[in-house]
């Protein structure tokens, strides 16, 4: 299947080497032993011709799972952001398998309890043998299926957001940093000064900080000051179409 044929605005991919991908009954053994989700929908569960889909429910929500053996594999998303990936892994020649909301929820894709949800799956399904990457749509960001498994297992325990793997941060033409995928979380993106940043390091920790601020809080309406991670003020504001939160550093 070509990934541009659908929309994908929420939808996560796991990648594998050719000759790799599960069958469905990996998938169910997998729901099985995570017991976080279960096969709402399977069919070949009466003795028909396996299809390459299931569809997977979790807290209520159910989600569409594609691309399985023995039908053929979903095209690999475009990504422009790596985290914990190895060099010796080349994704460009894996396949996917597909997770995305199912159509009941198109509507709702972009709900908070239905990313967080998406995301979850994605991670119990990483365990699955054979993934060597996930990729996030929505931040164009792919990941080391360890790394993307314990970022969000920690933030579903109740720990910080995976900053860097549910979304990505890129430098701005001006020499500041913005945030890619943060938008479908809180609806807003985040855009820091360039003077925040000079040191790029220490600007990355601010920007992680605000990005798990913003995801626990929600949209910013109304211009607020943050404490940085060193004491810094820094004041957030949202632009004039609401769509981006810009961060200055306050003078004291």
């Amino acid at each position: 299947m070509r990934l541009e044929d659908q929309d994908f605005a929420s939808a996560v991919s796991l990648l594998f080497a050719p000759g790799k991908r599960p069958r469905a009954a990996d998938i169910c053994a997998q729901a099985s032993n995570a017991g976080q989700f279960s096969i709402s929908l399977d069919p070949a569960a009466d003795g028909g011709q396996e299809e390459g889909w299931l569809e997977l429910l979790a807290n209520g929500l159910t989600f569409d799972l594609s691309g399985l053996a023995p039908q053929p594999p979903i095209d690999v998303p475009a990504t422009v952001h790596s985290f914990g990936l190895s060099p010796a892994i080349d994704i460009g020649g894996h396949q996917a398998v597909l997770i995305m909301p199912g159509p009941h929820l198109a509507a709702g894709g972009a709900m908070f309890p239905v990313v967080r949800t998406l995301a979850m799956i994605a991670a119990q399904l990483a365990e699955l043998e054979g993934v060597d990457a996930v990729a996030w749509h929505p931040a164009r960001a792919v990941s080391d299926a360890d790394y993307f498994r314990r970022g969000v297992s920690r933030w579903i325990e109740g720990g910080a957001f995976p900053g860097l793997g549910l979304s990505a941060l890129a430098s701005t033409p001006e020499g500041g940093l913005a945030s890619e995928g943060l938008s479908l979380f809180t609806g807003q993106e985040l855009r820091l000064a360039p003077d925040i940043v000079a040191d790029r390091a220490e600007g990355a920790k601010i920007a992680l900080r605000l990005l798990n601020w913003l995801v626990e809080n929600g949209r910013v309406t109304d211009p607020l000051e943050f404490t940085g991670p060193s004491g810094e003020t820094l004041r957030l504001e949202a632009s004039g179409n609401g769509a981006i939160v810009d961060v200055r550093r306050v003078a004291r």
